[in-house]
This record gives structure tokens, sequence and C-alpha cells, in this order.
């Protein structure tokens, strides 16, 4: 018996690979080499009339039709294509997973009703699809194997397999063929005269498996429901969603916005009731020619206030194209975390006089606007990190995460800015050992006046995988005659190998 309550919709795209090419009314192939002669690898509805099928030389097929419009196939096209029709599928359901090189395959469980039942989901999507210029058969039942043998052994019509033994006897009634067996394995079984996999049923799985692999077993039990087939969807499934359709398709920017505004509202209430914030945000926009555009946000800490979420939307949505009109807008939460209400000041209350509103002056709101001009990744903070090697003494990290407690030693001084990599200079001193009286960095001298140091550095023997410059370092605190302070050291112990020059190099400046 099949589980009750999930529901899967299987999707076959049977001539993907010549109508992502554009509608034509002449027959048209896609072919690939193959033992050294071209196959026809797809065939478009005007070919399929006329008797052409996949896998018959193309010579044969020119042989039928000399005027045959053939292209080449391009796997990774129409991987792109299937890619792409699977993020329109969203507006069905967040949960699309990739099913072969010509199928998609939806968990429209609890989504049925939102188009008015199964069947008026079915007919909306391949109307729709068939618009785009895409043949397509749909069925639904309660696995993924169910769904995809009865999309493509079920017969042209699209096929809904309902609940309980009325499914089981639909299913039976099936060719061996739809359980996804290898050739072989389905011609072993027609020999025995199990054509049908009803016939299957009530067979012993143990000399079943023996005969003719544990797969068979297992893709039997995975089409009946006892054996559970994960959906791995394409995209990352969203915490929480809403969707919102409009009667007529929309392109003015503020009619996006309006939409905008009335979808992070819902969301909002939503996610009080969860005591949850957004932190990851995607507001997707299905257009009527079938390509989806994306405003995505982030924040460093949840939020779920909607004017400030709508503040951060609006240069996105300033990018976005809405072609010949936009028919549905889909507001979801890629990402979630707690965020439980806090207690605000007294006078604390937003430009309409409402209390408990976002405070505008708030680091974190401010660090969402920043990042979402700059870019989340240029928006960060320096902490300190256990080490002496002063560019390993730093780390990134993000403005508002809590650092340990490790800080940099208060005792020793520090360069206001340090060099990415230190720049090497010529410096010269009365003896080996003595720190420079004057130094040439990018061409110009430096007479140097004060002298602070020196200060010793080692590298650190002690770790598994130390920095690339290893060795011995004396710092230097030098101040020139134009009062600028400059930090450099000397590489490597005194006194040096035989024959050796001490190396100096410039490190960072301060202020």
């Amino acid at each position: 018996m099949p589980p009750a309550g999930r529901r899967l919709l299987s999707l076959w795209l049977p001539t993907l690979a010549t109508d992502r090419l554009g509608a034509v009314t002449r027959p048209r192939v896609s072919v690939a080499a193959a033992h050294g002669s071209l196959t026809v690898i797809a065939v478009n509805r005007p070919a399929g009339a006329l008797g052409l099928t996949p896998g018959m030389g193309l010579a044969d097929a020119r042989a039928m039709l000399p005027t045959l419009d053939a292209v080449d196939a391009d796997p990774a096209g129409e991987a792109a294509t299937l890619a792409a029709l699977a993020d329109w599928c969203g507006r069905y359901t967040p949960i699309v997973a990739l099913d072969g090189a010509d199928g998609l395959l939806l968990d429209i469980t609890g989504a049925g009703h939102l188009f008015g039942g199964e069947c008026r989901l079915i007919d909306d999507m391949t109307q729709h699809l068939a618009r785009l210029g895409y043949g397509s058969r749909a069925a639904i039942a309660h696995t993924p194997a169910a769904a995809w043998a009865l999309v493509h052994y079920a017969g042209e019509a699209n096929a809904i397999a309902p609940s309980g033994n009325e499914a089981v006897a639909l299913l039976a009634r099936l060719p061996v063929a739809a359980l996804r067996l290898a050739p072989e394995v389905v011609l072993g079984l027609r020999d025995l005269g199990l054509h049908r996999i009803g016939a299957l049923f009530d067979l012993p799985r143990a000399p079943l498996a023996a005969r003719f692999g544990a797969l068979t077993v297992q893709r039997l039990d995975a089409l009946l429901g006892r054996h559970v087939e994960p959906v791995v969807p394409h995209h990352g499934t969203p915490t929480h969603r809403i969707r919102l359709t409009f009667p007529e398709p929309i392109s003015r920017a503020e009619d996006i916005a309006a939409a905008a505004r009335r979808l992070l509202e819902a969301l909002a209430v939503r996610l009080a009731k969860e005591q949850l914030g957004v932190r990851r945000l995607d507001y997707a926009l299905y257009r009527t020619d079938g390509q989806v555009a994306h405003a995505r946000i982030g924040t460093v800490q949840p939020v779920r206030e909607p004017r400030h979420l709508l503040r951060l939307l609006a240069e996105p949505l300033a990018a976005i194209d809405p072609g010949l009109g936009i028919e549905t807008g889909i507001m979801a939460a890629l990402e979630t975390m707690p965020l439980a209400p806090r207690q605000l000041a007294m006078d604390h209350a937003s430009p309409d006089g409402a209390p408990g509103a976002a405070d505008d002056g708030d680091l974190g709101l401010l660090l969402d606007r920043l990042g979402q001009r700059l870019g989340s990744r240029n928006v960060w903070r320096q902490t300190a990190r256990a080490s002496h090697i002063p560019e390993r003494a730093v780390r990134p990290v993000a403005p508002l995460e809590v650092s340990d407690r490790t800080g940099w030693p208060p005792d020793r001084a520090r360069p206001l800015r340090l060099l990415a990599r230190p720049e090497s200079i010529q410096a010269m001193a009365l003896l080996p050992d003595h720190p420079p009286v004057q130094f040439l960095w990018q061409g110009r001298a430096h007479r140097v006046l004060r002298v602070q140091g020196p200060e010793r550095i080692a590298p650190e023997w002690w770790l598994d995988e130390r920095p690339a410059a290893t060795a011995t370092r004396d710092y230097f605190i030098l101040e020139d005659s134009a009062g600028q302070r400059f930090w450099v050291y000397r590489e490597g112990l005194y006194p040096p190998p035989t024959g050796t020059i001490p190396r100096w190099y410039l490190h960072g400046f301060f202020a």
C-alpha cells in the first residue's frame, strides 16, 4: 500500500532537446555521434508524427524524409534548460528535483488545493509549458517511482493515481519496463512470461533478487512505497514561503514593490508566531515568458521588520527586468534563526509612532544596508588570533560575530596599518647588527632620526603548518626626518651566514 498523504508529480519533457531550440512546424531531430555514425537522440512532434523515433540512424531518417532538419545534440545546453525549468517549477512547490536528462520530480504534498486540485495543477503546468514551446506530460502518485512509471507508460494523457488499492491496481497493469530496469533484465522477465508489474507482486523476494538482482526488488518496493526514495531539491528548500498570484501580469516598479511589501508583511506575521527572523531572503518573480527573476538579500543578524527588509530589497528590485509581465511572486525565507521579542526603551518608537519597530540606528540594520550596497563580503571586522607572526595575528570575521577572548599584547607596539606582504627595502646601518640610519623605499630615501627596538619574533616551530616565512625577525620602529614612523625588520639571526647580506623589510606604518 503506498504511503498516505505524500504526493509526487513526475514531469516528462520528451522533446526538450528540440523544443529548447525554438518552436518550428517542420520536422527536426537532434543527433549525436555513436558507433561511428550519427544517431537520432530526440525528435520534435512533427518528426515523430512522420514515424521518426530516437535511436534510429540519421541516414535512415534522411531516407524517410530528405528535407529533415538535423541539429547537433547539446547536453550542456539541455541541462541548463532543464535547470531553468526546475527554477520555473518553483511556482508550484519549493521541492523540485532533476529526474534524468529530460524530467523533473516535484513534491506537491499539500499544494494541490492552491490550484483547485491536482487535475487543475497538472493542466496549469502543461498549458503554461505548451505556451512556452515545450511538449510535456505529467503524472501524480504517492511515490517517485510510481509517478515516473505512470508518466512514461500509462499512455498519452496525464495520469493521476488515486490512493489505496486503486493505485496498486493501476500500477499492476503497467509493463515491467516501467520499473526502470536494465534492458537485459526486462527481456529476462518477459522470457518467463512476466510482462506486467502486477505479476511480480506475489513472487517471493529472495528468488526474484537472486535471479534478476537486488535492484529489481528495490525498484518494486520503491514503486509500492515499501522503500522510501528521497527527493533532493535542485535548489535549497526555504523554511517559510509566501505566494501571491496576480489577476493580471504586472510590470511597473511600484506594483512589484507593493507586492513585495504585502508578502513581507505576511511573512513577518508567520515568523513572529514562531519567534524567528530572516537571515537570507529570496523574492522570486515569475514572468509570462517563462523566465524567473530573483531579488536576494542577506542580513548579519535575524530580522523580520518588513520596512527594513523592503529597504534592502530596493536595490536588487531596481535591477529586475519584468519582461512582458510578472504573473506570480513568491517570497521565501531561505535561512532563519531564532529571534525572541526584546524590550525597547519607553521613548523608542518608529516614525509613525508605533512602539517596538526596528531601530534604524541599530548597528545590525546599518550593517545590513552597507552589506547590500557594498556586498556582504566587503563588510567585516578584524579580530585577534593567537599568533606571534604579525600577518597571522589577525583574522577577518563577520561584523557581529562573537570572537574569543584572544587579544593583542597590550605592552607591544603595533602599527596602525599593516602591509598585506612585507616590502623589501635597502637599508644602510653603521654596523651590521645596528638598526639602519637610512633606508630606501619605492625610490625615496628616508633618513632615520629615532629608533625603538629591537623586538625579536621567532617562527612558530610548534605548528604543523608554519607560514612560508619562518625566519627569525628583529623588528624596529623607525622615525624619519619628516616625522613618519615605520615598522621594519631584519630577517634572520645575527651574525648571518658567511657571504650573506642581511635583508630588511618594511611591514607597517604608525600614526
